[in-house]
């Protein structure tokens, strides 16, 4: 009597193997930065669209020919001016919503890991994707025409003498070291307490940076002046707070803290408040 073959027992579960966490983790980081940037390129180009059409007419009744200078605090003086424009106030108020929308999700991320929300375990990377699309925005886009988007050069935008496009390209700059630490940290490939530093300090100094931040020749000047000194208060007062927070973890052991709340609910206030940034 001849036996039936035995077929080969199979183990339960996917037929495919699965990506480890920080597979998991990287696509995430991934994802959110690819999207968060297709939709501020569009959203900006639209805008500028929009901005520019409805000052066309008067550019061409002006008769004037645009002054394609590098310098915009001194373009400002003149007419058809960008600063104080309807296209150079929609650039400058997208950026600063796009921003508010990037820190938000700095905001919610670090709230999740302050009340240990264990479901939302994965919104621990959204911060240093947050970060690393910031940092990729405001390196490419954050001035018309700063490198590489405008006239000038690389040169002209990180040496010059224009002091706010500096600012601009050195947040991306910081942006860019501090959210690839923060994605090695949190794949735990950085684990001295010392990588805990960077975030707390970035916040502290770009929240002085916003005190000398200026539009120039601006019509609305001392308003953006104000609210760049409320984001800044509010900046270094959650850098210290994350500082603190971090002291206690690498020194006192501490694994939750008061701190990480109010650092969080900091941050989720300046998100807001550059979501409402109005020019």
């Amino acid at each position: 009597m001849q036996q039936g073959s035995q077929r080969p027992i199979r183990r339960p579960g996917w037929a495919f193997p699965l990506p480890d966490s920080a597979t998991r983790s990287a696509a995430i980081v991934m994802v959110v930065c690819a999207l968060s940037l297709a939709a501020g390129v569009l959203g900006l180009d639209g805008t500028l669209l929009f901005a520019q059409h409805g000052e066309s007419g008067h550019e061409m009744s002006a008769g004037e020919s645009p002054n394609p200078g590098h310098d915009h605090h001194a373009l400002a003086l003149s007419t058809g001016s960008w600063e104080g424009s309807q296209a150079g106030v929609a650039y400058s108020e997208f950026n600063h919503h796009l921003a508010g929308l990037f820190v938000l999700l700095i905001g919610f991320s670090e709230m999740a890991q302050a009340v240990r929300a264990q479901s939302l375990g994965w919104a621990r990377m959204l911060l240093p994707a947050a970060l690393l699309g910031a940092a990729t925005f405001l390196l490419i886009w954050s001035d018309h025409e700063g490198w590489p988007i405008g006239s000038m050069s690389v040169g002209e935008t990180f040496f010059g003498s224009d002091h706010e496009i500096l600012q601009h390209k050195t947040y991306g700059l910081l942006a860019l070291t501090v959210g690839l630490i923060e994605l090695y940290r949190r794949l735990d490939r950085l684990t001295h307490a010392s990588w805990l530093v960077p975030l707390p300090l970035f916040a502290m100094v770009g929240g002085l940076m916003l005190f000398t931040h200026s539009h120039g020749a601006h019509p609305s000047a001392h308003k953006i002046a104000m609210h760049h000194a409320v984001m800044g208060t509010l900046a270094v007062s959650a850098g210290s707070s994350k500082l603190v927070s971090a002291w206690n973890h690498a020194f006192r052991g501490w694994t939750r803290s008061r701190w990480e709340t109010v650092w969080a609910g900091l941050i989720l206030l300046i998100g807001l408040q550059l979501l409402l940034y109005s020019e």
